[in-house]
């Protein structure tokens, strides 16, 4: 990829959290619709497998459809996981929207919680640095019952702003 991209409300550029990450243009307001998830529809079945391959993109959109966000036209996948996050996902009509969930600052990284279960929570470590932040990319729900598994990893050193 290119250093940076702008789409819409959000610039991509490099993230001391990870890698890529999107940033603010410009002041989001709470409840925004901030960009799409996009990605290419497939059925349960093949969403299964392609989660037991490894890929991580995977966006759940109802019963019976999913999206595959790990497409070169998606960059949406760049924006990082926080356990201080302002924003999250949700979905609208079958698509998938990152929403501010509070007022986003112009060049502040625009992030949300990727809500992992507990299967294999440990190949996914956390680098947000949030003082709270249990070491993995869990859902908040299962941070106590990380925290307990690892209390090594309970307060990982502060990242630098963005």
């Amino acid at each position: 990829m290119e250093e940076e991209l702008i789409v819409g409300k959000v610039i991509f550029r490099r993230s001391n959290i990870h890698g890529m990450g999107g940033f603010a243009l410009k002041t989001i307001r709470k409840g925004s619709r901030i960009i799409e998830y996009v990605g290419e529809k497939m059925d349960k079945k093949e969403s299964l497998r392609r989660c037991e391959d490894g890929n991580v993109y995977v966006f759940e959109i109802n019963d019976e459809w999913d999206i595959d966000g790990s497409v070169d036209w998606n960059p949406a996948r760049w924006i990082n996981q926080s356990c201080s996050a302002n924003a999250e996902t949700d979905v609208i009509k079958n698509r998938v929207w990152i929403m501010a969930t509070r007022t986003i600052r112009a060049g502040e990284e625009i992030t949300y919680n990727y809500n992992f279960d507990l299967s294999e929570y440990e190949d996914y470590p956390c680098n947000c640095g949030a003082p709270h932040c249990p070491g993995f990319m869990v859902a908040e729900e299962h941070w106590d019952e990380v925290r307990r598994r690892h209390p090594d990893k309970a307060k990982p050193k502060a990242k630098k702003a963005a």
